[in-house]
């Protein structure tokens, strides 16, 4: 993928112990470079490295929770990773989960992109499940839901984009992907992830950060969480 724009990856560690987020962010314009990830008090906020830089963008797009963790751990590319935790508690099942928490949410107003937003749960049992909300050629919101078992050393991802760097940028497209786990920590896992989305030579580099978080089950409050930020890094 040359261009996925956000993505989140959810899956399960090789030892079958840990269940694993990750959460990513590539960016072309200026104002969307101008961000990091920073972690506190049980989530992960997207927060800008240049305040006036940020301004000459979406403001309202571009701050947000990507990571939230309490009874689970929900993500998304938006504010509505706030909905998705406080539906946890109504729910066993993570598509009954994101459902009625992403109701009253729509594709990004951003044209001619209308970006997807993109969601995603990890509840206490052995499934998971993720969400993209895209536009229709009538300007109508598709409402996909997949929830799928957290296999050991295997996870499924979903981006914004198809990869294309190309205007407008093309929604993503069929089911989740299949991806392999085989780092064994949150540290290994991001630097992973954040090395696979590096460009080719002579290609811009749109990476912007990563969050990546393990956590067992019964202690989702006490993950172990690892975040890359491209604009904190020497060279």
């Amino acid at each position: 993928m040359t261009y996925p724009g956000r993505l989140i990856i959810l899956g399960k560690d090789i030892t079958d112990q840990y269940v694993v987020v990750v959460y990513a962010i590539t960016g072309r314009s200026p104002s969307s470079q101008a961000r990091k990830i920073e972690y506190s008090s049980g989530q992960a906020l997207v927060k800008p490295t240049d305040s006036q830089e940020l301004k000459k963008g979406n403001i309202e797009l571009l701050i947000y929770p990507a990571v939230k963790i309490k009874e689970g751990i929900a993500v998304s590319n938006g504010k509505h990773t706030h909905d998705i935790l406080k539906n946890m508690k109504n729910s066993s099942h993570p598509v009954r989960v994101l459902a009625p928490a992403l109701e009253l949410w729509d594709y990004e107003p951003d044209a001619p992109n209308f970006t997807p937003r993109i969601s995603g749960c990890v509840l206490s049992g052995k499934n998971a499940a993720l969400s993209v909300i895209k536009r229709d050629e009538n300007g109508r919101s598709l409402r996909n839901y997949y929830e799928f078992p957290l296999t050991p050393g295997k996870g499924k991802l979903i981006s914004t984009y198809t990869g294309k760097n190309r205007d407008p940028l093309p929604s993503f497209e069929g089911e989740p992907l299949d991806i392999k786990i085989h780092t064994q920590n949150a540290d290994k896992t991001a630097q992973y992830f954040y090395n696979s989305l590096e460009p080719k030579k002579n290609h811009a580099d749109l990476r912007v950060a990563l969050v990546c978080v393990f956590s067992q089950p019964s202690k989702f409050q006490k993950s172990d969480v690892s975040i890359i930020n491209r604009h904190e890094r020497r060279g």
